[in-house]
């Protein structure tokens, strides 16, 4: 039997945790002293030290999440921090910085809005940086995702033409720069014309304005059709990125930032001849920790850019921090750091 190993000293019997009683406005995010969370076997208790603010936890808060989501809950479906606590045999040693995502967290069992998360050892990523944890905090669902649907759901090879379909998202933002350092070529989509540039600043080869068609600017520069789309905006738009795609090209649908995830009325003959159609739902385990360590060392050397928008400082500011997210104003990773 797997035996379990402890940081220094004893964790404290009770945290500060920001909880969720009942869905409702900002004023729902409670901060408050709550137990521990007890590590279960298989588990790993991991000390926060930052967490990204997310639209999923925004939707959690006002009782707009998936049906399982129960309350009270702390939410949060991501953290960076250090190893507390794991089995002996799980490869993870306390004091070990360690990120984790998904999976549940947040949602069928408590997140990273605290000082302690307990989550299974297999969504479970150590690494090793000097980066600062306000940079860190916002990686693991944002990375995760972006790298899961380009490596996963597309395929990307170097070499390739990619379309980003919401492209000025924390995961639109994320995926130019991780597609442009496996050596693509990035066409990318804005609503807004003034954004334009912060999609240069990702490394976006070919920035577009989005009016809701894009298959004619987009066959204009690649006049066969990308070899890989990437969709985030939803269903409501899906039609035209198919039509982007060259023939054996493929859509990956990942995200619904327009809100729309279903098409009424389906048919599988609105998707284009010898087009591929897939989707990424996204797990821990599709960014394997040599990956995360890859993307951390582009990091720090400068060829990757993280789109982190505002660094909050302490439990206290997550209702400033959601109202932020909410308002969609402020572009890229809000991330809370704790203060020790």
């Amino acid at each position: 039997m797997s035996q379990p190993t402890a940081a220094g000293g004893a964790a404290p019997a009770t945290m500060r945790a920001v909880v969720v009683t009942r869905p409702g406005c900002l004023d729902s995010l409670e901060v408050k002293d709550v137990p521990v969370p007890v590590r279960k076997p298989g588990w790993v208790r991991i000390r926060v030290k930052a967490f990204g603010v997310n639209e999923s936890e925004v939707s959690t808060r006002k009782g707009e999440s998936d049906p399982e989501v129960t309350y009270p809950r702390i939410p949060g479906i991501e953290g960076a921090g250090v190893v507390d606590e794991a089995d002996e045999d799980s490869g993870l040693r306390p004091g070990q910085q360690a990120a984790t995502m998904m999976g549940g967290m947040g949602r069928t069992f408590d997140g990273a809005y605290a000082e302690y998360v307990t989550v299974p050892a297999g969504q479970v990523i150590p690494f090793t940086s000097e980066l600062p944890w306000g940079v860190v905090g916002g990686l693991p669902e944002m990375f995760q995702t972006a790298y899961g649907s380009l490596a996963v759901g597309l395929g990307l090879q170097a070499g390739q033409t990619l379309l980003i379909r919401g492209g000025t998202s924390t995961v639109g933002l994320s995926a130019a720069t991780l597609a442009k350092d496996r050596g693509a070529t990035v066409l990318s989509t804005t609503r807004s014309p003034e954004r334009a540039g912060e999609l240069r600043a990702a490394g976006v080869d070919h920035p577009l304005v989005d009016d809701g068609t894009l298959v004619d600017q987009v066959r204009e520069l690649v006049p066969d059709g990308v070899d890989a789309a990437l969709e985030l905006v939803g269903c409501s738009v899906l039609a035209d990125t198919l039509r982007t795609v060259r023939r054996h090209g493929t859509v990956c649908f990942t995200g619904a930032l327009a809100g729309q995830w279903t098409i009424p009325d389906f048919t599988p003959f609105m998707i284009p001849n010898g087009v591929r159609l897939t989707s990424y739902t996204g797990e821990a385990v599709d960014l394997p920790a040599e990956v995360f360590a890859h993307q951390l060392q582009a990091i720090a050397e400068g060829r990757l850019k993280v789109p982190v928008a505002k660094v909050y400082h302490g439990l206290e500011q997550i209702r400033e921090a959601q109202a932020d997210v909410e308002s969609g104003t402020t572009p890229g990773k809000h991330v809370v750091v704790l203060t020790d």
